[in-house]
C-alpha cells in the first residue's frame, strides 16, 4: 500500500512529559488564567519548554481550580502571551 502524501504519526507525550507540563501549568499559567477570568480554552505548552511548543493543552475551570482535559499535537500552533 502506498504511503505517499500521508503524514507520519504525531509524536506522543509520555507520562513524565504530561506531569512536567501539568506542574508548570498549575504554577505559572493558572494565576494568569485567573487574572484573565478564563474558564475554558486551549493553551500552547511552550511555557514548559521548547520541546513542547508544538503541543496544546485543553483546560477547564473546576471551581477555583483548573483541570487539564487533554493534550493535542499541532505542528503549526503558536504561543500566546498572557502577560506577567
Amino acid at each position: 500500500m502506498k504511503t505517499e502524501g500521508r503524514n507520519p504519526s504525531p509524536p506522543e507525550l509520555n507520562e513524565e512529559d504530561k506531569s512536567r507540563i501539568t506542574v508548570l501549568f498549575l504554577e505559572t499559567m493558572v494565576p494568569k488564567l485567573r487574572r484573565h477570568h478564563a474558564r475554558v480554552g486551549a493553551l500552547n505548552c511552550g511555557f514548559a519548554g521548547k520541546r513542547y511548543r508544538s503541543w496544546n493543552l485543553r483546560f477547564t475551570s473546576a471551581g477555583p481550580d483548573f483541570r487539564i482535559m487533554g493534550f493535542e499535537y499541532d505542528a503549526d500552533t503558536r504561543e500566546f502571551d498572557l502577560g506577567t
